[in-house]
């Protein structure tokens, strides 16, 4: 059945993520801050342009955030533009960006009142995964509102997984930066340990994948790592925002979390030499320095 979407925000996720809801034949209306950036979206894809967020989603069934930060979210949800100044009674709101837990709760506080759904819905693959319509996507709300979004949410994603009530999935995601964190570390540590001893890091890799060592990480990372190619990805700066909010969850839960605070300070040295948007598998740089 075609649903009515209104998605707000077109980077490098959002921007394949609602194009794939427009290929499976729902009526997207598209929002974007650069409005160049959406024309060339609708010039690829079927759907409109709204001038602001709240004329994205007043005609919306399902509304789709995929912004950068907090402060972005706060940006296209409140105000007289915002999507709650719009938004119909019965519609859901999913917010794909990864946030704080707090922010979630507050936005299905915001939306209860208006009586409309909320999930908090980050996700996991990157621009790769977006492009190839195989997110993984962690979602925290109820289940009726889950029950709703959950096959549109599909035509971009591999597993879309209800993990609890508002705020369950951006701390989910959180869980999901701290196992990544740690990963690359132990990549770059260990390709960096290979070429310093005179090995060929490639027949290296080539064996250890084969093993107990094996993960996403390496098979989609190593080649481009050895190359010194990090201009692709996700960003440096985007991970450090998303450890940020893990560490500062763990400070409330009583978690500890020094392998992820460790690596936290070694993406603020790659910020330092210039690799803010850098992929973060450019850990490996900061070794070879």
């Amino acid at each position: 059945m075609n649903t009515k979407i209104g998605f707000i925000g077109l980077g490098v996720m959002g921007y394949p993520m609602a194009g794939w809801l427009s290929k499976a034949g729902h009526e997207v209306t598209v929002y974007n801050r650069t409005v160049t950036v959406a024309e060339k979206w609708r010039a690829e894809f079927s759907g409109d342009i709204a001038s602001t967020p709240g004329e994205a989603a007043e005609n919306a069934n399902i509304v789709f955030i995929c912004v950068g930060n907090d402060n972005d979210v706060l940006a296209v949800t409140m105000g007289g533009e915002g999507i709650f100044a719009t938004i119909k009674p019965g519609s859901i709101l999913v917010d794909h960006t990864t946030t704080s837990a707090n922010l979630a709760k507050n936005l299905g506080n915001e939306a209860n009142q208006r009586q409309c759904g909320f999930i908090d819905a980050p996700v996991s693959g990157g621009q790769q995964g977006a492009e190839g319509g195989h997110l993984t996507v962690m979602c925290g709300g109820s289940d009726d509102d889950f029950s709703r979004i959950e096959d549109v949410v599909a035509c971009f994603s591999k597993a879309v997984t209800l993990m609890g009530p508002t705020g369950s999935g951006q701390l989910c995601k959180m869980v999901n930066q701290i196992c990544i964190a740690g990963l690359v570390q132990g990549l770059a540590e260990g390709l960096n340990f290979a070429q310093r001893a005179g090995l060929d890091a490639h027949r290296v890799v080539d064996v250890i994948s084969k093993g107990a060592a094996q993960s996403w990480q390496m098979e989609n990372r190593y080649k481009t790592m050895l190359a010194g190619d990090y201009d692709h990805g996700f960003a440096v700066e985007w991970m450090r925002k998303d450890l940020s909010f893990a560490l500062e969850e763990a400070k409330a839960n009583g978690s500890a979390l020094p392998i992820a605070q460790l690596v936290d300070q070694y993406y603020a040295e790659v910020e330092a030499l210039g690799g803010s948007r850098w992929d973060t598998s450019s850990l490996l740089a900061r070794l070879q320095v």
